[in-house]
C-alpha cells in the first residue's frame, strides 16, 4: 500500500528516455525497441492506476507527500482525482503508437548538406515528454506542477526543431528555417504564457502560504482563506493566460499550426493529443479549484473566446491546402468545445468536456498518423496532390475515413458522446452559446468530408499509381485506435463512471449546480414538478 505508484509512473519514462538515448549509435533499432518497452510498461503502470482507483472515494488518490525545499513551502506532493486518472491513461496509450508511427522518422538522413537525424534522441525525446505530462497530471503542488509544465517545453523545443517533417516542398536550407521558426515560436509563446504563471504562483504563495492544492481548496471550503476579490482575479488571469497559450485558444492559438505542420506526424500526435490537454486539464484542476469565484466572474468573456475558436478554427480548417495545417487549425476549434464544456459551469459540460480530451486524443491520433502514412508515400503535404487513393490504397483510405468521421463527431463513434453532453451542457445554463457552438459542428463535417473527397475519390493521379497499401506494422498502429473510437463511441460508461465524482467535486468547488429543466414533468407521484 506504500508503494509510489504515481512516482514511478513517471519515472519508467523518464529512465526510458536516457537509457535509449545512451544507445551506442551503430544500435539504432535496439534503442526503438527499448523506448517502445519502457512505454508498454508505462502503459502497464496507468492500467494498474486505474485499476486501484476507486471511483466515488477520496478525492485525490494514491497521494505522496514528501518535503521538498522545506523553506519556500514546496512539497513534492502527488495525486490523482478522475480526470487525472483518464489522462494519465490517455498519454500512456498513446506513446507506444506514437513511438511505433515515427519507427523509421528519425532514422539517419544524407542530404545535400550531409545532415544527420540522431535517432536515439528522437525517441528519448519522446518518452521525457511523456515523463514530464504525465508528472503533471499527479502533481498537487501548484510549484510542482508549475517546474514540469514548463521543463517539457525543452524536449518539445527539440522535436518540433530538430525532427521536422521530410514533406517539405521547399530546400533543405528552407525546410530547416521552417521548422526553426515554428520551434521559436512554439517556445517563446508558451514561456512568456509560463513567465506571467510564475507570478502568479509566487502570489499565491504570498496569499495562502504554501503550494499545496488540496490544502488550499479545503481552506476557501472551509472559509479559513479569504482572498481579496481583485486579488483573486489576477491571480486567476496568470494562470488562466499560460493555460490557453496551451490549449491553445483564439488568439494565443498561432504558434500550433506552425509547430504541427512542420513536426513529423507522431510528434504531431504528441503535441496537440497530449501536451497541450495539460492546458484543459489545469483549467479544470487549477483554476476552477483556486479560484472559484474569479473563474464565474471571467465565464462571459471566456465563453466568447472559446466560441471564436470553435468557429474560427473551422472556417479557416475549411480552407487549407495543407492536410497537416487542416488537422491543426481542426484541433483548434475542438478545443474550443473542451473549454465551453469546462467553462459553461454544469456537470454535463465538464463531463463532456473532460471526455473531449480523451476523445480528441484518439481521433487526432487516428487521423494524423494515417495521414502521416499518406504523407510519406507522396512526398508532399498539399492537399491537391492527391486523389484517388481508395482505388490503390483502399485500407489506408478506410482508416483516414473512420478518423475524419471521428474528428467530425459522428454519431456512433466517441466524439460524438463528448461533443453532445458539452452541447448539453451549454445549452442548458447558456443556449444562445450552445446554439452558436453547434456551428462548429456544420463546418466539422464540411472540411472533413471535402478532405476525403479531394484526396480519396475521383481519378487516380499519376504520382499515386504505384502507391502501396498499409503495411503490417501501419494496421497495428492505427487499428486499436480505431477500435477504441467505436468501443467508448458505443459504451462510453466505463469513462464517465471514473470521471463524473470528480466533476461532482469541481462544481462543488465553485459552488455551482446544475440548472433545474424549464420544461415541466411529471413527478413519480403524479405531482407536477419543474
Amino acid at each position: 500500500m506504500n508503494f509510489p505508484l504515481l512516482t514511478v509512473t513517471a519515472a519508467v519514462p523518464a529512465v526510458g528516455a536516457i537509457l535509449t538515448a545512451a544507445v551506442p549509435a551503430a544500435r539504432r533499432t535496439a534503442a526503438k525497441w527499448l523506448a517502445l518497452l519502457f512505454s508498454l510498461a508505462t502503459l502497464a503502470l496507468a492500467v494498474l492506476i486505474a485499476v486501484r482507483f476507486e471511483p466515488g472515494g477520496d478525492r485525490y488518490q494514491l497521494t505522496e507527500s514528501r518535503s521538498w525545499i522545506a523553506d519556500f513551502g514546496v512539497r513534492y506532493e502527488l495525486g490523482v482525482d478522475g480526470i487525472g486518472v483518464v489522462l494519465i491513461g490517455l498519454t500512456a496509450l498513446l506513446i507506444p503508437f506514437v513511438i511505433a508511427a515515427g519507427w523509421h522518422d528519425a532514422d539517419p538522413l544524407e542530404t545535400s548538406s550531409k545532415r544527420w537525424r540522431p535517432t536515439q534522441g528522437f525517441f528519448a525525446l519522446i518518452l521525457m515528454v511523456e515523463a514530464m505530462v504525465i508528472i503533471s497530471f499527479e502533481a498537487t503542488d501548484v510549484f510542482l506542477f508549475y517546474i514540469f509544465f514548463e521543463a517539457m517545453l525543452i524536449p518539445m523545443y527539440f522535436l518540433i526543431g530538430g525532427f521536422g517533417d521530410r514533406a517539405h516542398s521547399g530546400s533543405d536550407e528552407n525546410a530547416a528555417a521552417q521548422r526553426s521558426y515554428a520551434a521559436v515560436k512554439f517556445l517563446l509563446y508558451n514561456l512568456v504564457g509560463g513567465l506571467i504563471m510564475l507570478a502568479a504562483v509566487i502570489g499565491l504563495y504570498v496569499v495562502a502560504g504554501n503550494f499545496s492544492l488540496q490544502e488550499i481548496t479545503a481552506a476557501r471550503a472551509a472559509g479559513t482563506l479569504d482572498m481579496a476579490t481583485n486579488t483573486e482575479r489576477l491571480l486567476f488571469l496568470g494562470f488562466f493566460f499560460a493555460f490557453a497559450v496551451k490549449a491553445p485558444l483564439w488568439p494565443l492559438h498561432t504558434w500550433l499550426p506552425n509547430a504541427m505542420g512542420e513536426s513529423t506526424a507522431p510528434v504531431a500526435v504528441l503535441i496537440t493529443a497530449v501536451v497541450d490537454k495539460v492546458g484543459t486539464f489545469a483549467m479544470l484542476r487549477f483554476c476552477l479549484g483556486l479560484f472559484p469565484e474569479a473563474s464565474k466572474w471571467a465565464t462571459p468573456v471566456i465563453l466568447v473566446l472559446a466560441l471564436i475558436s470553435i468557429v474560427y478554427g473551422a472556417l479557416v480548417a475549411v480552407g487549407q491546402r495543407d492536410i497537416k495545417r487542416l488537422v491543426a487549425y481542426a484541433s483548434i476549434s475542438h478545443f474550443g468545445f473542451i473549454i465551453l464544456g469546462i467553462f459553461a459551469m454544469t456537470s454535463q459540460g465538464q463531463s463532456g468536456a473532460t471526455l473531449y480530451m480523451v476523445n480528441h486524443g484518439l481521433s487526432t491520433a487516428a487521423l494524423m498518423l494515417v495521414a502521416g502514412f499518406l504523407i510519406s508515400r507522396r512526398g508532399s503535404r498539399l492537399i491537391a496532390d492527391y486523389g484517388g487513393v481508395q482505388k490503390v490504397a483502399p485500407v489506408l483510405a478506410g482508416t483516414f475515413l473512420i478518423g475524419g468521421l471521428a474528428t467530425l463527431s459522428l454519431p456512433g463513434l466517441a466524439p460524438f458522446v463528448s461533443e453532445f453532453l458539452v452541447l448539453v451542457g451549454t445549452f442548458a445554463r447558456y443556449p444562445v452559446v450552445g446554439i452558436i457552438a453547434t456551428i462548429g459542428i456544420v463546418l466539422a463535417a464540411l472540411y472533413t468530408l471535402v478532405l476525403y473527397q479531394r484526396t480519396m475519390t475521383g481519378p487516380v493521379k499519376e504520382e499515386v499509381r504505384t502507391m502501396p497499401d498499409l503495411r503490417l506494422r501501419e494496421v497495428l498502429v492505427v487499428a486499436p485506435l480505431i477500435a477504441l473510437l467505436i468501443g467508448l463511441g458505443v459504451y462510453p460508461k466505463v469513462l464517465t463512471d471514473i470521471v463524473n465524482p470528480a466533476v461532482e467535486q469541481t462544481m462543488s468547488d465553485v459552488k455551482q449546480t446544475d440548472p433545474e429543466p424549464e420544461v415541466a414533468v411529471e413527478a413519480k407521484n403524479g405531482e407536477e414538478a419543474k
